[in-house]
């Protein structure tokens, strides 16, 4: 039975979610104070923990950046008000999973949260295999490369330099940055991307996608405003480019 921590201060809110967590076969534990939620989450071994961003005592974008510092790495689904927009970039920033906002249907967070598991055992699935695969293997078979106008990716070491300079991405940045990369030149929906990066078998909410592509835009590019890389297709979403130059 999979355990989930729900920190919330909304009682209403705490209510629906261990009701129809539980309902679900989940073992859950709540709290609506954060800094209760913050040693819980230290103390035992979840499986999930949905937090809310305005919490008493410890707001959720600290509890998300501590327990990511303490390399505590269950996943996190952020709960956020409607106009938190800024909020919800830096709780992604800090390491939370997903987001979403207030208000919501039960069914729509347990959707959200098997998307995110899902694509999690496949990441760890896929992590296994690449270790079983390098077993034995020299050197020279770890350092494919992939060169693309200033940019050189190391697939395999999860490594990217810009001009000799190597850039700090998170997971999704890379993952994001190699499958445009693979895909140079053709345009990708904001659902393309949300299927294949997030693994959401749902329509689901886009702005995940466009958050990250600014990140990545805010590392990659010299001129956001003017991307050299990555250009916004106007109604249809995005699209990698490499110049001739």
């Amino acid at each position: 039975m999979k355990k989930v921590l729900v920190v919330d201060d909304e009682e209403s809110i705490l209510t629906l979610l261990t009701f129809n967590l539980k309902k679900e076969g989940y073992e859950v534990t709540n709290t609506m104070d954060g800094k209760e939620g913050y040693e819980l989450a230290l103390q035992n071994d979840y499986d999930f923990i949905i937090l809310d961003l305005m919490l008493p005592s410890m707001n959720g974008m600290d509890i998300c950046q501590s327990l990511r510092r303490e390399k505590i790495d269950t996943p996190i689904l952020m709960l956020t008000a409607k106009d938190d927009e800024l909020e919800k970039i830096i709780g992604l920033e800090l390491g939370a999973d997903d987001y979403m906002t207030k208000p919501f249907s039960p069914r729509e967070v347990l959707a959200r949260m098997k998307a995110i598991l899902r694509r999690m055992k496949l990441s760890q699935d896929k992590h296994s295999e690449r270790e079983i695969e390098e077993d034995g293997k020299d050197t020279q078979s770890l350092d494919k490369k992939i060169v693309a106008g200033d940019l050189l990716i190391f697939p395999d070491r999860y490594e990217v330099y810009l001009k000799q300079s190597k850039l700090e991405l998170t997971p999704k940045e890379f993952e994001l940055l190699v499958y445009m990369i693979k895909r140079t030149n053709r345009i990708l929906s904001r659902e393309q991307l949300l299927n294949a990066i997030w693994n959401f078998d749902y329509a689901g909410e886009t702005r995940i996608v466009d958050v990250h592509i600014s990140h990545l835009r805010e590392k990659l590019e010299e001129d956001t405003k003017n991307p050299r890389y990555i250009k916004t297709v106007r109604g249809f979403g995005y699209k990698f480019e490499v110049s001739k130059e």
